[in-house]
């Protein structure tokens, strides 16, 4: 799966389950403070992408996650 596949998959459901406007998605944006996303959103968030790409996530994961660039990053190394 290409990146720019990876990229569609993930705004769109932040678009369609958390309701973000297309406009803050950006790559630099941080997931806790430019999305709001809190931690039982982080959690649905989570649970969706290991579902859509079939890889497992897990907590040391997500050291140094903070925007979505580095959220797009991570998902793209889990599947290849």
């Amino acid at each position: 799966m290409d990146k720019e596949v990876i990229i569609e998959k993930i705004n769109d459901f932040l678009i369609d389950e958390f309701e973000v406007e297309a406009e803050e998605i950006t790559p630099e944006a941080n997931l806790k403070e430019t999305l709001e996303l809190d931690s039982l959103d982080f959690v649905d968030l989570v649970v969706a992408i290991e579902a859509s790409f079939g890889v497992k996530l897990v907590g040391d994961d997500f050291v140094g996650v903070t925007t979505l660039q580095n959220f797009y990053d991570l998902i793209e190394k889990k599947i290849g």
